[in-house]
């Protein structure tokens, strides 16, 4: 092993982040003291703020090292999660130029988001 890659592997060095970028975090201290304290209840947590098609039935399974299978049985949702539920949480969209504001509905945003985007790319 090179003399390099040996000292990669013994490397302690910390460079916490900045106070006031700490302080804006998505993720606190607590949350890694969470992961810390039972790794498979804090990524169950963390996988319920998700909306499943299907309940998983084990969060984990090692039984064939080194391959993991996560969330066993579930079955996830991708778009939904990713698109769906934010749009069906916009309600509302406004504009700014003209002061207007309109009722979007489900059925209407995922058009209103498509038509909107190569608007987005022209101006750009």
């Amino acid at each position: 092993m090179s003399e390099a890659l040996a000292n990669l592997l013994n490397e302690t060095r910390q460079f916490p982040p900045p106070p006031g970028l700490a302080a804006n975090a998505n993720v606190t201290g607590e949350a890694y003291a969470a992961a810390d304290a039972d790794r498979l209840a804090f990524w169950e947590q963390q996988a319920r703020r998700l909306a499943w098609a299907k309940q998983w039935d084990r969060v984990l399974d090692w039984s064939e090292p080194p391959f993991a299978r996560w969330y066993v049985g579930g079955q996830l949702n991708v778009a939904y999660n990713c698109l769906d539920r934010h749009v069906e949480a916009a309600g509302v969209s406004g504009s700014p130029s003209t002061g207007r504001a309109s009722r979007v509905t489900s059925a209407r945003s995922p058009t209103r988001s498509c038509t909107g985007s190569p608007a987005r790319r022209r101006t750009r």
